[in-house]
């Protein structure tokens, strides 16, 4: 046998071999239960994540209806008209690009507090003696738990000022005009995202700093290096996995983000991504909203995919340690009480203050009138009231206990199915031995987190809208 057949034949067998591994590995995933509810997975989600991302994106390239003259086609056509309008025309500039820059400014400074801010109570949660650790360690996750719009409530309430008209803030009825910059735009919307995803950073940077070897530290500091060369040379690189994947969250937190910009930026005109596609859909450009749309999603994806990126760099990372060594804490001395103090006034702005300033807004008849003449539960259980929407208090008011109810069912049912969704497809992820499946399903459930809520709500709308076959309206 010449060698070039000895080399085709090798191959061959090579290739049959392979072959059969696979067909064997297919026959023995599909005898798992995991196979038939990874499938059945795989349709659901397709359907309800993919198939109205697709529906969506495809509106970016095709007439919409009015829309035939100015883009030279007819309706339902192919075009790149939208594409053109929202990305290289005049109007470019207001409909993504400068919304494009807002986001991106606001993402890198929430990012920035929340890693100094969050990474510095992270260690002084796990890895010091701080007094009240034990409870600041659940009280600096509650910004998280709140709703990101409560908080641009409760700032609007205390500096808002005439720019936009309407009643006055606290501060300007107390003699105070704050200047538009700290009342509207970037500032207070950064700020204010920033203390809500801190929570992040220290859920993330704190599990990592529980898992880390103290010995390590030990051990450098018997080789004579510093403090300073500790953190820079040891402890920052086994952290920086936790970091980056902390990093990443938020930054796709902040591209979908609406309702903060939407309190805060709108009335000032200051856009970000989120709230230039709901302008696109209020005003039923939807071609242009698309494709504002799958540019949210394209940056969302990059995120994603460096993400993933890091994590598999993160498995090198391995360090053995007993658990003594790894629960060492380190005694603050004199900076106990500056530690104290700042996990105190972090508590403070991000949670007691919103808080107490939404609840006093309900009982003062006047905004910044703190007289005890000037509070009152006429707007929780009056009646007659002088107000345009309503005439009895919240609690008289039948809409508000319709809504209330609205809000638990929605809430309840939408918690009790993401629940089981959310179990199924980690079992799936976990124990499939059908690996594409499972990536597919690891990945398409990401993929709503970086997709804003009203983009979803608008394909929603599009693709629910008639009936498609077994589907209802």
């Amino acid at each position: 046998m010449t060698g070039g057949n000895f080399t085709a034949a090798a191959l061959a067998r090579s290739g049959a071999l392979r072959s059969a591994d696979w067909r064997y590995r297919l026959a023995v995933g599909w005898r798992e239960p995991t196979a038939a509810i990874g499938v059945l997975l795989a349709l659901l989600f397709g359907y309800l994540i993919v198939v109205p991302i697709v529906t969506l994106l495809h509106d970016a390239i095709e007439v919409q209806f009015g829309d035939a003259r100015r883009a030279g086609a007819e309706v339902g056509g192919w075009t790149l008209h939208y594409l053109e309008r929202a990305m290289f025309s005049p109007v470019a500039g207001d409909l993504f690009w400068e919304p494009l820059r807002h986001t991106l400014a606001i993402s890198a400074g929430a990012i920035s507090f929340s890693l100094v801010v969050g990474g510095l109570l992270a260690w002084l949660l796990t890895r010091t003696d701080m007094l009240g650790r034990r409870w600041f360690a659940t009280a600096l996750i509650v910004p998280y738990m709140l709703p990101s719009w409560t908080f641009a409530l409760a700032w609007r309430t205390i500096f808002k000022n005439r720019a936009v008209g309407g009643q006055p803030g606290w501060l300007e009825s107390l003699g105070f005009t704050p200047p538009d910059w700290l009342a509207y735009g970037q500032v207070p919307i950064t700020l204010i995202l920033a203390l809500h995803y801190t929570p992040f950073v220290i859920l993330l940077f704190g599990n990592a700093l529980r898992r880390f070897d103290s010995q390590l530290e030990d051990s450098a500091r018997m080789l004579g290096a510093g403090p300073a060369t500790v953190a820079r040379r040891i402890v920052l690189p086994m952290m920086l996995p936790a970091l980056m994947s902390a990093t990443l969250l938020i930054f796709a937190k902040c591209l979908g983000e609406f309702g903060v910009s939407y309190v805060l930026g709108l009335p000032v005109n200051y856009d970000v991504l989120a709230t230039s596609l709901y302008r696109s859909i209020a005003s039923r450009q939807s071609g242009v909203a698309a494709v504002i749309a799958a540019a949210i999603m394209l940056i969302g994806v990059l995120s994603l995919l460096i993400d993933a990126r890091l994590v598999r760099q993160a498995r090198r990372f391995v360090t053995v340690g007993g658990k003594g060594a790894m629960n060492r804490r380190s005694g603050l001395g004199i900076l106990g009480l500056p530690a104290l103090a700042l996990a105190s006034f972090i508590f403070a702005i991000s949670v007691a203050l919103p808080l107490l300033t939404l609840v006093l807004s309900t009982i003062m008849r006047v905004p910044g009138d703190f007289s005890l003449a000037n509070f009152t539960l006429d707007f929780w259980i009056g009646s007659n009231l002088e107000t345009v929407a309503l005439r009895s208090g919240l609690l008289l008011t039948p809409e508000l206990w319709l809504a209330a109810w609205n809000t638990l069912r929605i809430v309840g049912i939408a918690s009790i199915c993401s629940g089981l969704c959310g179990l199924l497809v980690g079992y799936v992820v976990v124990r499939s031995p059908v690996r594409p499946m499972a990536m597919f399903l690891r990945q398409v459930t990401f993929f709503p987190y970086l997709v804003p809520g009203i983009a979803f709500a608008a394909a929603y709308l599009s693709l629910f809208a008639v009936p498609r076959g077994p589907i209802p309206a």
